[in-house]
């Protein structure tokens, strides 16, 4: 199990400044976030054994909007076996698999430290051209700082595993994509052989993350959107989800929980959010209610989704406006702060505890209540009403 990891976890608010800053490669939603302390070094092993030996002091990254974060709190206990006060996120003892985690800033990251805050163990999928790029970064440090779990020590991630959702096995994968470069040196990346790959390794999984989306013609009005377009987003953004759960479920403890990230354009028109990804994000939700049922009857396996709100990552920037979605969603939402990744992951922590023992087939917003809004209070229209607008403290 995780040496690093926390055994165990309270969920607190805490006021906080922070600066948020994501990257991410081929993974992530389609939207798609650090404190200062002298950290210990923790043992980070992959596929080629990654150690990590460099003491470091966190730095903030700063960007244009401050922001007050939730972060989780976590709460070290001498004993495993003794119950901690309150109404703890405890999971000790649950193995999670992350797919999609390329960088140290994106939602799927952010999951995977408030999963290892709560104590899980954690193992992630990497697409195959990231790969070395991510295990390089891992060996050298460089993420040591996003690392740090609130009780000072560094998150461990017990092994990387290369990953392309887009495959479901080895008879899928076409000849240019094997003598892709990118692919060169890499073996056991389809899902069905990841799947078989962590259950040689580890033996079974509690908790399942897809975190990952992509439309190579993002950027297209749907009418302008090809046929293929529209297929590989649904294939690399919804798919892959049902793929995953397939080939991980027989190896999924029966109580497990699984989770994925939606977008609110699955529902509401997001002009510049095309390329077939609004309906790949609908089709995520649809088959989040269906698997939902198949999965619970079939092996008691809850099944939700996570609808978060814009966050600045590389993905989102390459579409060109994200600055502009996440000013209006501070103009309009409910909560007008910037959104946190750290908050997605809290919420991911929860629905994966026994906290939610009785959620499945839900949508969950985390997107500071922007999909309850029913128009953009910005409007000029709206001049002269008296509008409340955020106390700054």
């Amino acid at each position: 199990m995780a040496a690093t990891a926390t055994p165990g976890m309270h969920m607190a608010a805490t006021k906080l400044s922070i600066y948020s800053s994501c990257k991410i490669f081929h993974f992530g939603t389609a939207w798609p976030g650090s404190e200062s302390k002298e950290a210990s070094c923790a043992r980070l092993t992959s596929s080629n054994h990654i150690s990590s030996m460099k003491p470091f002091y966190q730095s903030l990254i700063s960007i244009p909007m401050k922001s007050n974060s939730i972060i989780t709190k976590a709460m070290s206990e001498a004993s495993e076996s003794r119950p901690l006060p309150g109404l703890p996120i405890d999971l000790r003892g649950k193995r999670a698999f992350i797919a999609g985690v390329a960088d140290d800033n994106g939602y799927g990251w952010a999951i995977a430290k408030s999963l290892a805050a709560a104590g899980a163990e954690i193992l992630v999928g990497t697409w195959v051209p990231a790969l070395n790029i991510f295990e390089s970064s891992l060996r050298r440090g460089k993420f040591d700082e996003s690392r740090m779990l609130p009780d000072g020590s560094l998150m461990e991630i017990t092994k990387v595993y290369p990953l392309d959702a887009v495959f479901d096995n080895p008879s899928d994968v076409p000849a240019d994509v094997k003598a892709n470069k990118r692919y060169a040196g890499s073996s056991n990346w389809t899902v069905q052989e990841v799947a078989e790959s962590v259950k040689n390794d580890f033996g079974s999984i509690d908790i399942l993350v897809h975190s990952l989306a992509n439309g190579p013609e993002v950027s297209k009005p749907l009418l302008d959107t090809s046929r293929n377009g529209y297929l590989a987003a649904i294939s690399a953004s919804s798919y892959s989800f049902v793929s995953l759960l397939k080939h991980f479920i027989p190896i999924m403890n029966p109580g497990g929980a699984s989770i994925s990230l939606t977008y609110i354009a699955s529902e509401r028109i997001i002009p510049g959010y095309g390329g077939g990804m609004s309906s790949a994000k609908a089709a995520l939700e649809s088959d989040t209610r269906v698997l939902a049922f198949e999965a619970g009857r079939k092996h008691n396996i809850r099944v939700n989704t996570i609808s978060a709100g814009p966050l600045r990552s590389r993905a989102a920037k390459a579409i060109g406006f994200i600055d502009m979605m996440i000013d209006y969603s501070l103009a309009n939402a409910p909560l007008q702060k910037e959104l946190s990744a750290e908050e997605v992951g809290n919420a991911a922590a929860f629905l994966a505890s026994s906290l939610a023992s009785a959620i499945t087939g839900a949508v969950v917003y985390v997107d500071n209540g922007l999909n309850a809004m029913g128009v953009g209070v910005d409007s000029p229209i709206f001049n002269d009403l008296d509008i409340p607008k955020n106390k700054k403290s």
